[in-house]
């Protein structure tokens, strides 16, 4: 049986019995030009999908040093059906929206998400909507890298990705009115809309709210969800951003605009048989290459001296669950531009403070990203102690200061955690002993209590 594939550039005018109207007419034109990369088309709109993603390993002899990729092609990629069937169930995933107060949690699935709030920005404003043109629509991020992965890839975040024309600051509350009416549209059948505002909308259901309007960068962000450990929406509105990345395995997007496309037009489900075209573009230069070291769980960057905050963080992250510098002997020269880059945007000991206890609360969530928060301590202590070159010498031992100072209460609170377990279990192994600074410590565990019966003095014999 032949394989039925339906194709951004060559996606027919009309998808079974279904009537294709101007709109859908404009998706289709618009799907055309997917693959155009800085004003440079695909070649995989056509074809099969078995290989495009295939990785070579040649790629880990690839030079990082390079400039970025001067063949924008390599930046782009058809997804086979193994990674259009993980993207399609991350899609039907139902996210939950947890609301302050007595606003209710939203349950919706992550197309329609999508759906609703796409078609509040292109309504007519008119109609309530916002009368902006969505140029794309594309899924960043882990939830990304989860779908492009062989391996399963945990993801703590949905990002999306819309870019859209934000020329003037009007566009920017446009887009937040658009935003807001998709959470009003969402809230369940029963609840009582009367009283409820824009302002209580906002302040039940968005947890963060970013705005960035200077050179070369023209972008939003509204993250949705306030509820911890689990999976926040974050909404990027997108119009320039200068860097767009950290590391090559977060680099990945993946255009959403043929797979909403074919839920609009296909009565039939996805199969192997039977599923869209879909592209992944790595804003890291070289997909191919990206995608080798997601595989082989590699780091590598670009230019970490232009990443907000160099970076630093993030890369001690990978660290700690046994990411590997994809070129030793280079990524020294890596750190000391992301240590440099760090103090420069947090040059104040309390704002260093604020940003790694705001990093630790919202990247170590679970039972098992808790357990190493410690060990990531410890590594961003020795990346810091070693790198460090731009700081005066009193500066240094105050950053060092505090990162031994949270270590210390991490440390502290494993141990009472510990301690809080042995004496909930009365029977069982005992408490595993923790390994620090070179030294075991073994858990204090207090022994039962008892009255001593001898007397405080001794009689006289005399």
């Amino acid at each position: 049986m032949a394989r039925l594939i339906t194709s951004p550039v060559s996606f027919p005018l009309q998808c079974g019995s279904l009537e294709i109207g101007e709109e859908r007419q404009r998706r289709v034109a618009m799907m055309e030009s997917l693959c155009q990369v800085n004003g440079t088309k695909s070649n995989g709109s056509k074809g099969g999908n078995e290989n495009n993603t295939t990785t070579n390993s040649n790629n880990n002899n690839n030079n990082n040093n390079n400039a970025d990729c001067p063949d924008p092609q390599q930046r782009l990629a058809v997804l086979s059906f193994e990674q259009v069937r993980r993207l399609n169930d991350v899609m039907n995933e139902v996210v939950s929206i947890h609301g302050r107060g007595n606003f209710p949690t939203l349950e919706v699935r992550l197309r329609d998400l999508v759906t609703v709030v796409r078609s509040k920005l292109e309504t007519d404003p008119s109609n309530g909507g916002a009368g902006m043109r969505v140029r794309d629509i594309r899924l960043n991020g882990g939830a990304a890298s989860h779908v492009l992965a062989t391996e399963s890839q945990p993801y703590n975040d949905l990002d999306l990705i819309f870019a859209v024309e934000l020329s003037s600051g009007r566009n920017y509350d446009k887009v937040k009115a658009a935003v807001l009416g998709s959470l009003f549209d969402l809230l369940p059948e029963g609840v009582s809309r009367k009283r409820i505002t824009t302002c209580s909308l906002k302040e039940a259901y968005v947890s963060k709210m970013v705005k960035v309007n200077n050179d070369g960068d023209r972008w939003s962000l509204i993250s949705l969800g306030n509820s911890r450990g689990h999976r926040n929406v974050e909404l990027k509105f997108v119009d320039s951003m200068r860097r767009q990345f950290e590391f090559s395995v977060d680099s990945f997007q993946i255009v959403l605009d043929s797979l909403l496309l074919f839920y609009e037009c296909s009565k039939l489900p996805i199969g192997e048989n039977f599923y869209p075209t879909v592209v992944g573009e790595s804003v890291y230069g070289d997909f191919q290459e990206a995608l080798y070291h997601l595989h082989k769980k590699l780091i590598s960057t670009r230019h970490p001296e232009e990443i907000r905050g160099g970076g630093l963080l993030k890369y001690c992250n990978l660290l700690v669950k046994m990411y590997k510098p994809s070129q030793p002997d280079y990524i020294k020269t890596l750190e000391r531009y992301m240590c440099s880059r760090f103090f420069i945007d947090f040059p104040d000991i309390s704002q260093q403070r604020a940003k790694l206890e705001n990093y630790l609360w919202n990247h170590f969530v679970g039972p098992e990203e808790e357990a190493l928060k410690y060990q990531y301590l410890m590594l961003l202590h020795s990346v810091v102690e070693e790198s460090t070159v731009c700081l005066m010498g009193h500066e240094r031992r105050q950053t060092l200061a505090l990162i031994e100072n949270l270590a210390y209460q991490v440390f502290c609170q494993e141990q009472q955690q510990r301690l809080t377990n042995h004496q909930q279990a009365p029977t069982g192994p005992p408490a595993t002993y923790v390994y620090a600074n070179g030294y075991y410590y073994a858990p204090v565990i207090p022994t039962a209590c008892y009255t001593c019966t001898c007397n405080s003095w001794m009689a006289c014999s005399s």
